[in-house]
This record gives structure tokens, C-alpha cells and sequence, in this order.
């Protein structure tokens, strides 16, 4: 990914006679916009951006969506560990005799963890292993429920990530240390048989890699993971402001854990000693700088989870910038597999999806600017 001049960040739409924003910046000449808008079909996208403003003591949302429809399919990749992350912190609320600092390795792995550093990695570099210690953790069924109950749906997490156990419905026991000398074996969780999803785009493409051998049919999503943009977006408003909603939909979880939970999800790769060539400042930061290496600046904080996989590339965050006072969400959602095959590790990602989120989000920063609260 290279970098992209300083001059594209202030290009852009501007708040003069502009009903809806989100309209007015697809609508941007921006050659890393216009390629993907006239593409349409092909890229798949949905959009949901948020204007925040606040009046007296309450918070006011005002949403603007592009082609956002539950009943069309997209493979939500990595963004299923935000959920993971919080239903992880309020259920260890629940347990007396567990914190998130609290030492545990999965049964029969031999990488000892903790809560706190499972949920750190999951932010910091999108670590699939840490996600799947918590999914042990939790359960499938666990991370759905905890959703669900609080207004975050539809949603369906049905396997883990990267791994050779992904599909079990059954859960591995957590060894964890009660004191320094003291174990406790966690029991099973047996979690609900997986159905098949009936969506829209729920079979994508022209063909895939099975065994390196090349199907000439569409690739199959129905038993996979199910987290469309409204679910993320419901997700993300109630940990930023869990205040703006009612008792029952706001997450179980202290000051101290929210305040755990909002530091994991803008702290930068460096911060936590990854190598900076590696993990560079927008390794998993798509919005405004996902299409350059330079640092993001300290007044600006991204706190977020991107997700991409299958051609896929999502990214659903709250954009703050301190130095200006103006805040922003955005989740989006863009498919990059111009072949039509999956599985192929032949996705432009960094030529056409990443650009195209990068700029979008630039385009909203500078109507937010602009924009008179």
C-alpha cells in the first residue's frame, strides 16, 4: 500500500446543500471512489455512516445508509471477534472467582494467556487464535445470545476462525489458574447444530480452491459466520454510548472493563511491542489510512474492528478527532474478487478495497469538518 498525498485527506464533499452525506461522498469524482461506484454489482458494498450530535444531556444519532440489507449475504471475516470481545467481559462479570487478568491456557494447547491479553491482540493485529480461546471461552451459542439479548441482531457465529476444529459445535475446556497453584478445569459447552442460511448472495462467485483443486461452482457461505452491518453497527453504538440506550440494551460491564474494552480498540500495534514495519499503524485501521504507512496522528483515534477474508473487506468504527472535536461512525462493507474465484489468495485488497474505504471515510472526515453542530 503506498501513500497517498496529503491533498486527497481535504478533498472532498463540502456541507454546502448537502441533504445526505453519505450520498454526496459516493458521488465523489475521487478515481479510488468512482472505479468502485461504477462497479457496483460486482463490489457489493453496504454503508452505514452515522452523524453524531448532542443536545443538552443526550446523545442523537442520525443514520445514512447505501444498499444496507440484512437479507444480502457477506462473509463478515474477523469482525465477529468485537462480539467475542464484549460477551467475554460481561461473562466474566458474572463469575466471582475470574477477572480478565486471570491466567488460562485451552486444553491440550500449551499457550498460556489471559483475558485482558486475548482481547488486546484481538484489536492490536486481529489475532485469530486469541479469538478462538475466547469462543472456548464462551461458546457459539454464548456470543449469540449475549448479542441478541441486548438488541445486537441478526447475528449467527457458528465457527471459529483458521483453524482445524472450527465447525465443532463442541466447546475444548479452559484450564484456568485460580491462584498460582490452584487449576480448574472449564466444562464443554455444547452449542446448537449449524443450519443453512437462505440469503441473498449466500453463493458467490464462479468457482473456489478445495484440496488446490479448482470447483467451477459457486462458493457456498450457508453454514458460515452471519454479521451484517446492522448488527455491527448496534454493537458499536452501545459500547461507545452505552448512555443513549435503555437498561436492558446496554452490556453488563464495569467502568473499568469498558474503559479496558475502549483502549484495546484504538491502541496501535507499537504500542503493544509489535514490529512497526510489520504491523504498521493502519495494519488493521482501514478508515482515513488504511491506504498509507505513515503513523496516524495522536488526535485522531480509530476505535474499531476490520475483518477481511474471501475477497472480503470490512471495517466498522468510531472516528474521533480531538484537536478538531468531531466524531463519526462508519461500517462498510466491500467485496474485491474480480476473478469470481475464492480461495485463491488473488484479492484486490490493497489496489481497490482498502483505497476505496480509506477515501470514503476521508470524504465523510471533511463533510464532518464542515458540518455545523
Amino acid at each position: 500500500m503506498g501513500t497517498l498525498p496529503l491533498l486527497l485527506i481535504f478533498m472532498g464533499c463540502t456541507t454546502k446543500n448537502v441533504t445526505d452525506p453519505l450520498k454526496a461522498a459516493l458521488a465523489s469524482e475521487n478515481p479510488l471512489i468512482k472505479r468502485v461506484m461504477e462497479q457496483l454489482d460486482a463490489h457489493e458494498i453496504q454503508i452505514r455512516y452515522t452523524q453524531i450530535d448532542r443536545r443538552n444531556d443526550s446523545i442523537l444519532f442520525t443514520d445514512h445508509d447505501f444498499q444496507v440489507d440484512t437479507d444480502n449475504y457477506f462473509y463478515p471475516a474477523s469482525t465477529v471477534k468485537f462480539p467475542a470481545a464484549v460477551a467475554t467481559l460481561e461473562k466474566l462479570n458474572e463469575v466471582d472467582s475470574l477477572s480478565r487478568d486471570t491466567r488460562f491456557y485451552i486444553e491440550g494447547d500449551s499457550i498460556e494467556t489471559t483475558f485482558a491479553k486475548a482481547i488486546s491482540e484481538i484489536f492490536a493485529v486481529s489475532d485469530n487464535a486469541a479469538n478462538n480461546r475466547l469462543i472456548e471461552f464462551l461458546g457459539q451459542d454464548g456470543v449469540n445470545n449475549r448479542m441478541q439479548n441486548r438488541g445486537v441482531s441478526p447475528i449467527r457465529i457458528a465457527h471459529r476462525l483458521s483453524t482445524s476444529n472450527a465447525d465443532d459445535v463442541t466447546t475444548k475446556p479452559l484450564v484456568i489458574y485460580l491462584n498460582d497453584s490452584t487449576t480448574a478445569v472449564s466444562r464443554p459447552i455444547i452449542n446448537s447444530a449449524v443450519q443453512p442460511m437462505a440469503l441473498n448472495r449466500i453463493k458467490k462467485g464462479r468457482g473456489f480452491y478445495a484440496d488446490d483443486s479448482l470447483q467451477l461452482e459457486a462458493f457456498d457461505f450457508s453454514l458460515k459466520n452471519y454479521y451484517p452491518i446492522q448488527a455491527q453497527h448496534a454493537l458499536l453504538k452501545r459500547v461507545i454510548f452505552p448512555e443513549a440506550f435503555s437498561k436492558d440494551q446496554q452490556f453488563n460491564l464495569s467502568e473499568d472493563q469498558r474503559a479496558f474494552l475502549l483502549e484495546a480498540m484504538h491502541t496501535l500495534p507499537a504500542k503493544l511491542g509489535y514490529d512497526p514495519e510489520q504491523y504498521y499503524d493502519s495494519y488493521v485501521k482501514f478508515f482515513m489510512f488504511g491506504d498509507e504507512l505513515d503513523p496516524i496522528p495522536d488526535h485522531i483515534k480509530i476505535y474499531n474492528k476490520v475483518g477481511y477474508a474471501y475477497g472480503t473487506l470490512t471495517d466498522c468504527a468510531y472516528i474521533q478527532d480531538t484537536e478538531n472535536n468531531i466524531d463519526f461512525m462508519i461500517t462498510a462493507t466491500i467485496l474485491v474478487n474480480s476473478d469470481g474465484i475464492f480461495n485463491d489468495n488473488a484479492y484486490e485488497y490493497d489496489e481497490v478495497g482498502i483505497p476505496f474505504l480509506a477515501q470514503l471515510s476521508r470524504e465523510l472526515y471533511q463533510y464532518e469538518l464542515n458540518r455545523k453542530r
